[in-house]
């Protein structure tokens, strides 16, 4: 049996994300994925963070329909910095027999080897990576083969962040948030007023 982790922000979730999803667990193929909205990401400044309440739903919107697929409030009920040693340690105590995949964009595996507790973290999980934009391929297919079991998934990259899309909707830009949001993920941004 296998398990995967698919933490970040998620502030909005949005279809690059989803399509990250789709794509890496078409090539590992776990038996359960959670999704894991953190609570104060450290590797990266989280400025117009909107509530873990509100970022929980978003991510029920934008992933619920998926089959196998878990939100966890994990990391949100933690206190502190939301480190991915401890959720991929609490999620082994509760899986010790499965395999853990560890879901990741390719900005974040490049520096996966300076996280919090790296070294600990590499045994417990497998790092499983897609490229984010077209010119990382390369440093990318480089970085996965120092580590062990990473597994690093080439696919046409979706470039798109969700600071593109909170600036969007701060500045009421003409964009189609539908070619980067799900409807029901807008749905709830518009009715909660959210990063106006």
């Amino acid at each position: 049996m296998s398990i995967a982790i698919f933490g970040g922000t998620f502030n909005p979730p949005h279809l690059g994300h989803r399509r990250l999803l789709e794509v890496v667990t078409e090539a590992v193929k776990p038996d359960r994925v959670f999704i894991i909205p953190d609570k104060i990401p450290p590797h990266k400044e989280a400025s117009g963070l909107v509530s873990g309440k509100d970022r929980l739903a978003l991510c029920r919107l934008a992933f619920g329909d998926i089959a196998n697929v878990e939100i966890s409030s994990y990391e949100l009920d933690r206190e502190g910095k939301s480190y991915s040693y401890y959720t991929v340690s609490h999620f082994k105590e509760l899986y010790p027999d499965d395999d853990i995949y560890f879901i990741m964009g390719s900005d974040m595996l490049l520096t996966f080897d300076k996280w919090y507790r790296a070294e600990e973290l590499m045994k417990m999980c497998i790092p499983l990576c897609i490229s984010r934009c077209a010119d990382d391929i390369e440093r990318c297919r480089s970085k996965a083969k120092q580590f062990r079991k990473a597994v690093f998934v080439e696919a046409a990259p979706f470039e798109v962040s969700s600071t593109d899309i909170r600036n969007i909707i701060k500045n009421k830009q003409d964009y189609k948030l539908s070619e980067l949001l799900d409807a029901k993920v807008i749905s709830y941004i518009e009715t909660h007023k959210l990063y106006d």
